[in-house]
């Protein structure tokens, strides 16, 4: 008979943790406080220790967590800035909302984060200003100021080759850690473990539902160690505002409501937990999944820990498969199937096919498994038959 494993159980940890949930709401219904106050310091206060960093600030989402950090750390309209296309589009979009250019760097096999390498050769084949030396975009001609490698599926980018690219060419460095809430990794450079959002100018997170650390709606934080970032990123948050009415620069409307940072509080708590319960459903996956021909497993550096936000997959058989995993009655994922650069949005950049080749052939391959911290090594061992019998039909039939 065929079961029912979700994609994402997004039912459970709430129901396991309704009393505290409901608490955080009725404390609001009983004091009136939905905008700031102890609820929204409190959890800004517990995440910067969590990530290790001196300053985190709530805003309503990783979206906006981008845009701010990016306005607040000084990225100018017209300035180009590198990432990565198999990203979600808010990555780009943000780097456009504050009129900057993105430019597209290509990705590692295995781990699917920026390769430093390929960061390396655009930035060595771009000219310089002769005047402020800065290295200038082949396409625009404007200068390249900054690079947001994204930390992909809950792993880490190679942070240290990144930053010691970033500091010979003179880039701030905008972590993109929206799917890796505690992924870490040991530096050589500092000889000790770093936590992600903790290492460059500014980071952004999402909140949002299905998160490893996940509103009940749409949230997101900026963490930073640099105190003049996080006190423009609380001003552009509300409105250009320091103090009611006095308004310091054009701003947004992009608070984190205290219910939702009081939410995000109460699930803190047990994120540790929650990442260690998935790092040992991934370990089960690579077991159950390592002699199955025709797949590829995600790949861990070592010293570097994943959270393993998702698990995924790449085969060649990828439609099929999932056609084939659907019909048994699991759910699947394919997360970037169309990388940005060849997104209708971003035609006006010029990119064409063949420009980004391990970005592309990945797009083609992804498949997501289903994964959260409560999923039964039995219904793994499911989602591991299933997948082996689908990908010897396919292999017989190709």
């Amino acid at each position: 008979m065929n079961r029912n494993i979700p994609f994402l159980d997004l039912v459970t940890p709430h129901v396991e943790l309704e009393e505290e949930l409901v608490h955080v709401f009725r404390k609001a219904l009983h004091t009136a406080g939905f905008i700031g106050g102890a609820a929204l310091q409190n959890f800004e206060k517990n995440f910067a220790e969590f990530c290790q960093t001196n300053e985190c600030v709530g805003v309503a989402s990783g979206t906006d967590a981008l845009l701010l950090a990016f306005l607040a750390g000084g990225i100018h309209p017209g300035e180009t800035v590198l990432t990565v296309a198999n990203t979600f589009i808010a990555t780009a979009e943000a780097i456009t909302q504050a009129g900057a250019v993105p430019e597209f760097v290509d990705i590692e096999e295995g781990t699917y984060t920026m390769d430093a390498q390929e960061l390396r050769r655009y930035l060595e084949s771009c000219p310089s200003d002769p005047v402020t030396g800065k290295r200038l975009s082949r396409r625009t001609g404007n200068p390249i100021t900054a690079v947001v490698p994204v930390h992909l599926y809950g792993q880490m980018a190679d942070m240290d080759s990144i930053m010691e690219i970033a500091d010979e060419f003179g880039l701030q460095v905008y972590e993109d850690a929206c799917q890796a809430h505690g992924a870490k990794y040991f530096s050589q450079r500092e000889n000790r473990w770093l936590t992600a959002g903790s290492i460059g100018r500014a980071a952004a997170f999402s909140f949002y539902p299905g998160k490893n650390l996940g509103a009940c709606g749409e949230a997101g934080a900026v963490t930073t160690n640099d105190p003049e970032i996080a006190r423009k990123v609380r001003i552009l948050r509300d409105h250009g505002q320091p103090r009611k009415y006095f308004h310091e620069a054009i701003g947004y409307n992009g608070r984190l409501d205290s219910i939702q940072a009081g939410i995000l509080d109460v699930k803190l708590k047990h994120l540790s937990r929650w990442t260690e319960q998935r790092r040992a459903a991934a370990k089960v996956y690579d077991k159950l999944l390592s002699e199955i021909e025709g797949i590829f497993l995600p790949l861990e550096r070592e010293n570097f820990l994943s959270v393993y936000h998702l698990y995924v997959i790449h085969t060649r058989e990828r439609d099929s498969i999932q056609q084939k995993l659907t019909k048994k009655g699991i759910g699947t994922g394919i997360h970037y199937p169309v990388p940005l650069h060849l997104q209708p949005a971003y035609a006006f950049l010029g990119y064409g096919e063949g420009d980004l080749p391990v970005t592309e052939a990945s797009a083609a391959m992804t498949l997501s498994l289903p994964m959260y911290p409560n999923i039964s090594s039995q219904d793994q061992e499911y989602v591991a038959q299933v997948l082996s019998c689908a990908m010897e039909e396919a292999i017989v039939t190709v």
